[in-house]
């Protein structure tokens, strides 16, 4: 997949990420991660949860980004987000704005996770994704609480 020539990949390529966190099938999940990322491809989450920043602090450390990298973690990652706020029923992923092209290789999207019942926003966030030269994730920044 190359988004140099198509101003319609990003918007598609945030699509098919955000189908991989709402995905049930954890065999799907798994495809998915392994034709999305990289070998090496790494998520950071750029903005931790406030009890590692609280944590971190409290030790006078600087606020840690948390990093999965390769296709295990990934899925860990995944898998994890997917019980926690999918699997339960009450919410769903969503795009959320316009994915961009930031340059050659570097895209951006909101997302959203709303709720089943009422399509209220009850979370979201940013991504920044470089992508390699085959089009798959070397480094996926997301950013929490972030809105498009």
């Amino acid at each position: 997949m190359s988004i140099h020539h198509d101003d319609k990949e990003p918007a598609r390529f945030a699509e098919r990420y955000i189908a991989l966190w709402n995905e049930p099938d954890p065999a799907l999940r798994r495809g998915l991660i392994d034709e999305l990322w990289a070998v090496d491809g790494a998520q950071v989450l750029i903005d931790p949860p406030e009890a590692i920043r609280d944590a971190a602090t409290d030790l006078a450390f600087p606020i840690p980004p948390l990093e999965v990298r390769g296709a295990e973690a990934l899925e860990r990652r995944v898998s994890r987000a997917y019980e926690m706020f999918v699997a339960p029923g009450e919410h769903v992923f969503e795009t959320h704005g316009p994915a961009t092209r930031l340059s050659t290789n570097l895209i951006g999207f909101g997302w959203a996770m709303v709720t089943r019942a009422d399509g209220a926003v009850a979370g979201g966030g940013y991504e920044v994704i470089a992508l390699d030269g085959e089009g798959r994730i070397r480094l996926d920044h997301q950013y929490i609480g972030i809105d498009a």
